[in-house]
């Protein structure tokens, strides 16, 4: 079997449509807005719900924050975190969160950092993963993913992910 998921595989933007949909649903029925903090991904997540006719009605805004100095500067991410820890680190995605819900009027934040690929990773950080950083009313939540494939696919199912677990986090109490 390969490591890699051919374009065949790759979760297509069609299929994200039913879990922003549900996700748009979710939001609105609690009141709630959304906002994005994303490096890896470079604005996917946030065009993937933007793609939903309406969906002023709950996303807020989106941010790509790829460099270092974006963290810092839109985020309000320290730079000693990002120095000490990476970039690609469960500190620094949570304080992306965060930092997402006091740079905006959102009341829900996701946030994705890793290593997306070709190049980049290293034993500790290797390409394909992914940490995510939930911001959620009253509560922070941060995971590790590691994805297979190349760069489209790690980023692909990044953006899936996140979706996928906005909805599992609201469906669990936010």
């Amino acid at each position: 079997m390969s490591n890699s998921l051919s374009k065949k595989e790759l979760p297509a933007p069609a299929s994200w449509a039913l879990e922003v949909d549900f996700l748009a649903k979710l939001l609105q029925e609690r009141g709630l807005f959304l906002a994005t903090a994303e490096s890896c991904t470079g604005g996917m997540i946030a065009a993937a719900c933007t793609d939903l006719a309406g969906s002023s009605a709950w996303f807020e805004r989106g941010f790509v924050t790829y460099s270092n100095a974006a963290k810092t500067e839109a985020l309000g991410v320290a730079a000693a975190l990002i120095t000490s820890e990476g970039a690609v680190s469960e500190p620094v995605a949570r304080a992306m969160a965060a930092g997402a819900l006091q740079h905006s009027h959102a009341q829900l934040a996701v946030a994705v950092t890793g290593v997306a690929g070709p190049s980049g990773g290293s034993a500790d950080k290797p390409v394909g993963m992914v940490w995510f950083g939930f911001a959620l009313p009253g509560r922070l939540v941060s995971e590790v993913r590691h994805f297979p494939g190349d760069r489209a696919a790690v980023r692909a199912a990044t953006t899936l992910h996140a979706l996928r677990r906005l909805v599992e986090l609201l469906q669990d109490g936010a």
